[in-house]
């Protein structure tokens, strides 16, 4: 591996180490090296940057990541691109502006799904631009370099390097890969179709395969738009999108081939919408943490409370592999530790709300909540809470709909510690309904673990000890709803945050 990791390294080489290298090293010394981001998901909490963004791509430079997204936006203000970098996948930084239409003479809107890869000290960006609907339009795939991975990148020809619709294809949604051989290859297409042309050592101009052709279909069942490549172990994965980007059913499948032009016949979807998490799941990207095989897929989703097809946000999970190659369906997980000094995905009802110090900060007051954009039914909901001390309590909220600002204000259940070790049950609806309490012991200033079960009517609180319930009552007034925290007559912190399925 050079000390300048690439596009090539994130979806080849890596992949090189993970199929061959690490045979050779430790499950410990693969996995679990200090500095290595070993995570289930993004803990920090999805979105993992601020605004609305879609079909992100991922390289390596440097030690860095660096995310090149989409600006989700009508198309016509689809103009420039921005990038995000970060050495843990914890903290981002943004970098705006890196490509605009200003650099591009023959662009003027619809600027897409920017692909990164670096080859000889260059870094190249290819994009799609003007979504152009026939071959007399002008636009189509574009490439600019730029000599460092911030930008800022120029056109690098002049010209669309894919300019008309070959197999169908329309010329969008690029993807570039680099094998081991050194030969690189470009994986595109929108409209249902799919193809691959060899990119040549230059990176600006297209390569013939040995019948002469240039431009070889790859469509796979149900491809839509999309197509992602990376290699492990020797295999060739082929990634892509499914379904209509604006509505719920836009998702990812894959297949596997010996060989980076096919065939790619579907084994299986892997990424869909979760009715409790997000949906719109797709336009995806995939890394290799160099030298391990942890593998992380970037995508973008839609949150279930917006109905805006350009409001998409980006997010990143664990990606697993079974022992025979095949990727197991992806879970988008619900966490939030708040390492990344930021509260993205809350909103909040009353009170003051602050991220810091690795921690949800709430001010006192009379039932102030903050509330992620979940729907779950049947969970298990955990959460370090740390209550001040006096009067008062602090707790989860769950199963809740029509929030708003108020003591009451919202219909769901809420549990609740307070620093006088009183924990509390109950149900509100502008009006609150004790379900049950009962005393433990709290140390004010310290963080106590608070577990919520929710398994149709059956509703169990933990304190602390998580194998048995501190209440447990049944009420089958509320069946689903958001998740979120709340004080009431007192400050409090949370950390932690963790919702899951009911097992």
């Amino acid at each position: 591996m050079t000390a300048r990791t690439t596009g090539l390294a994130v979806k080849c080489c890596a992949a090189m180490l993970a199929g061959g290298l690490l045979t050779t090293l430790s499950p410990s010394a693969a996995l679990a090296a200090p500095g290595i981001p070993d995570h289930t998901t993004a803990e920090a909490g999805n979105p993992f940057v601020d605004g609305w963004y879609a079909d992100p791509d991922i390289a390596v430079y440097d030690g860095a990541y660096w995310v090149f997204p989409t600006t989700s936006r009508p198309y016509d203000e689809q103009t420039h691109l921005d990038a995000f970098s970060s050495t843990d996948l914890v903290h981002w930084t943004k970098h705006s502006n890196v490509l605009t239409k200003a650099s591009i003479s023959w662009a003027r809107r619809a600027m897409w799904a920017p692909a990164p890869i670096e080859r000889n000290g260059k870094y190249y960006l290819y994009f799609a631009a003007n979504d152009i609907q026939n071959d007399s339009q002008l636009g189509g795939i574009g490439v600019a370099v730029a000599d460092r991975p911030e930008g800022p990148y120029e056109d690098a020809i002049g010209r669309p390097l894919i300019s008309q619709f070959h197999n169908g294809a329309q010329p969008i949604d690029q993807d570039v890969f680099i094998d081991d051989d050194g030969q690189a290859y470009m994986y595109y297409g929108g409209w249902g179709h799919a193809n691959v042309v060899k990119l040549n050592p230059d990176m600006t101009s297209l390569g013939t395969f040995a019948d002469g052709s240039t431009f070889k279909e790859i469509t796979p069942a149900d491809y839509v738009e999309g197509p992602q490549m990376f290699k492990r172990g020797g295999k060739y994965y082929l990634m892509w999108s499914e379904g209509g980007w604006t509505g719920p059913d836009y998702s990812v499948s894959y297949a596997v081939s010996d060989s980076p032009t096919g065939p790619f016949e579907k084994l299986d979807k892997v990424l869909a919408q979760d009715p409790a998490v997000a949906k719109g799941s797709g336009h995806n990207s995939v890394v290799n943490v160099p030298g391990t095989d942890i593998w992380y897929i970037f995508y973008h989703r839609r949150p279930l409370g917006e109905t805006d097809g350009n409001h998409r946000q980006l997010a990143y999970d664990r990606m697993y592999f079974r022992p025979d190659g095949t990727i197991r369906r992806i879970e988008m997980k619900v966490r939030d530790n708040f390492a990344d000094g930021n509260a993205l995905g809350w909103k909040t009802y009353g009170g003051t709300w602050a991220a810091a110090g690795g921690r949800y900060r709430a001010g006192r007051s009379l039932g102030g909540k903050a509330l992620l954009d979940t729907n779950f039914a049947d969970f298990t909901y955990d959460a370090d809470v740390t209550p001040a001390a006096g009067r008062g309590d602090a707790g989860l909220v769950f199963r809740a709909s029509r929030p708003g600002t108020g003591v009451d204000r919202y219909s769901g259940y809420y549990a609740g510690i307070g620093g006088d070790g009183t924990v509390v049950l109950g149900r509100a609806d502008d009006s609150w309904t004790p379900l049950g309490s009962a005393r433990v012991s709290v140390t004010p200033g310290t963080s106590h673990r608070l577990r919520v079960t929710a398994v149709g009517p059956s509703l169990k609180v933990y304190v602390d000890d998580l194998m048995t319930p501190k209440i447990s009552v049944t009420d089958d007034t509320y069946r689903s709803g958001a998740n979120g925290v709340r004080v009431f007559d007192t400050a409090a912190s949370f950390d932690n945050v963790a919702v899951s399925p009911a097992s």
